[in-house]
């Protein structure tokens, strides 16, 4: 379950997810820097209280394609990290996806899905 609100004009928003079958949860900023047209996305696990560092990236010029990157770290290692979002166009179905690069974006490992149902 996601709960998603918008600030600044839609410059800014925050969501909070639960993964009840996964055992985990966490919230997501994102924040628009207008200057650089750019979104800075960063996430906290409920496990940590720790902010990440952020992705940054932006959307294509329809608004319906955005990429996202970044450093993390995946079993202790530093690892390039790549957030994928699609279908964010009024009417359609949003779509999140996850890779992570070990040779600093050369190849890309998909490791995460997530699809999205807007509310009436």
């Amino acid at each position: 379950m996601s709960h998603v609100s918008r600030h600044f004009d839609g410059g800014a928003s925050f969501d909070e997810i639960d993964f009840p079958t996964k055992g985990f949860g966490g919230l997501t900023l994102r924040l628009f820097d207008r200057e650089r047209e750019e979104w800075s996305l960063y996430w906290s696990s409920r496990r940590t209280g720790v902010l990440f560092p952020p992705v940054v990236g932006r959307f294509d010029g329809d608004g319906g394609r955005g990429v996202f990157e970044g450093e993390d770290t995946h079993d202790g290692k530093t690892v390039r990290v790549r957030f994928v979002w699609s279908g964010t166009a009024a009417g359609e179905s949003p779509r999140w996806e996850q890779f992570f690069s070990l040779d600093e974006g050369t190849s890309w490992i998909h490791n995460w899905t997530m699809d999205f149902t807007r509310r009436p």
